[in-house]
């Protein structure tokens, strides 16, 4: 949420934001809006004086007559607040939804476009593999060394669902205890700072295991509710399933304040993700590139607004970093602003080379929100010469299940084998998955 008052100077401004974001909030209803809600909380203050002064009044008429008059006056004053009041908070409701839309402004180098199809790549990583048979996609080499069976989960579950099995499973924990490994260890961050010329601090993510489940207004304040039909919703419980650990880890300081002394703070959560893929009929049915339910390894981070800007730039660097070390082609992109969701301000995503779909596909993305979600949140950080304001936020993908895909497509071997790239090896406990024919 932005503050209203940089809406009404900067209104312009916003216009060319709603636009470029492909949005159709009306700017000026929304401006006249806060005018009817100003004019009626006005109203209700003079009203709600008035009604204050009527006991005092009172107390003062020197005639019964002039009792009378005051107490009639009291009356009417009563009936006009019993007026204003159902209305004041009418024309608040309408006039919060509006803001609830009003997007983040993109930042001057966020490219302008319409879609994906306009986003810009920024460099590009790394050898493309080039092999001498025909490279399979990951949910062939899945079924062939039974590490993937959607055929039974689809029997259980339904569609885009799936058994992850044996050495697969290895692998995916062993993405996890890597990612932890690095994010935890303040040399190995201090390393990629130096490297890539950065001016930020490096103080070690926490590890959380964050809740699934999310309440509506806290989703709704972490502006990451809609679209609804991709979520999961329990009516019983009034809660969603969340569709990645940022959406709970985000809003796990609501109302609070944090000393500047405290950040930046940084998280790194494990979970769950839910999505319905109710927009993607028809796309990526096969395997586990685009499903229902995956695991997540998330960054999220809290830092002073002239440090957000860096830290997106930390965070990228700590995703290339992970991917340089796992040696997976991929290239950088910024996201356009059609693309990009309604509290970004800035959108970074990794695609790793697929080579059974001879393609990038996004398996990174990093998120910088200004202070759009803290505002909503009411996340504050009190500076050291006693000012508080609102703390900004980032968020970013450490690694999902589609690294797992990127692995299994760039590793395989013409035996139908897949090599375990080497700084997984500890935690699998081997160099190669191999067919069971060849166990």
């Amino acid at each position: 949420m932005l503050d209203i008052q940089f809406i009404k100077t900067n209104a312009d401004v916003i216009r060319v934001a709603v636009a470029n974001k492909n949005l159709s909030l009306d700017v000026d209803a929304l401006l006249k809006k806060d005018s009817e809600r100003i004019t009626l909380l006005q109203e209700i203050e003079e009203l709600q004086s008035l009604k204050n002064d009527i006991n005092d009044l009172i107390k003062q008429a020197k005639t019964d007559e002039e009792r009378a008059d005051i107490i009639t006056k009291g009356k009417e004053i009563r009936a006009k607040l019993d007026e204003r009041q159902p209305l004041y908070e009418e024309v608040k409701k309408e006039y919060d939804a509006l803001m609830m839309q009003v997007p983040n402004i993109p930042t001057e180098d966020t490219p302008v476009g319409k879609d994906e199809s306009e986003n810009v790549v920024v460099r590009q990583v790394g050898e493309v593999p080039k092999f001498a048979f025909q490279p399979k996609e990951h949910f062939q080499i899945g079924e062939e060394l039974d590490i993937i069976d959607t055929v039974r989960a689809a029997k259980v579950s339904g569609s885009r669902f799936a058994y992850l099995k044996g050495d697969l499973v290895l692998l995916e924990f062993a993405l996890m205890q890597f990612a932890f490994s690095i994010l935890t260890n303040q040399e190995k961050l201090e390393e990629i700072i130096k490297k890539n010329n950065l001016s930020v601090s490096a103080k070690p993510f926490v590890p959380v295991i964050p809740p699934v489940f999310i309440k509506p207004e806290a989703f709704e304040k972490m502006a990451r509710i809609e679209p609804k039909e991709e979520r999961y919703y329990l009516p019983e419980d009034d809660l969603y399933l969340i569709g990645s650990a940022e959406h709970t880890l985000g809003a796990m300081h609501m109302d609070e304040t944090f000393a500047e002394g405290e950040l930046p703070l940084r998280y790194v959560g494990f979970s769950t993700a839910f999505r319905r893929e109710a927009g993607s009929y028809g796309k990526d049915t096969k395997g586990i590139l685009r499903v229902h339910q995956f695991d997540k390894l998330e960054m999220e981070s809290f830092t002073v607004a002239e440090q957000s800007r860096a830290e997106q730039d930390f965070i990228v660097a700590i995703q290339e970093y992970l991917m340089g070390a796992l040696g997976i082609p991929y290239q950088v992109v910024q996201i356009c602003t059609g693309d990009m969701g309604i509290p970004d301000a800035r959108q970074i995503d990794i695609e790793s080379w697929l080579p059974g779909q001879n393609k990038y596909r996004e398996t990174h993305t990093s998120d910088l929100m200004t202070d759009y979600q803290a505002r909503r949140l009411n996340t504050k950080v009190k500076r050291e010469n006693g000012q508080t304001e609102y703390v900004h936020m980032n968020d970013a993908t450490a690694f999902a299940g589609r690294a797992m895909i990127a692995i299994l497509e760039n590793y395989q071997q013409a035996d139908g084998s897949v090599v375990i790239p080497e700084v997984l090896r500890p935690f699998v406990g081997k160099n190669t998955v191999r067919p069971k024919s060849g166990l």
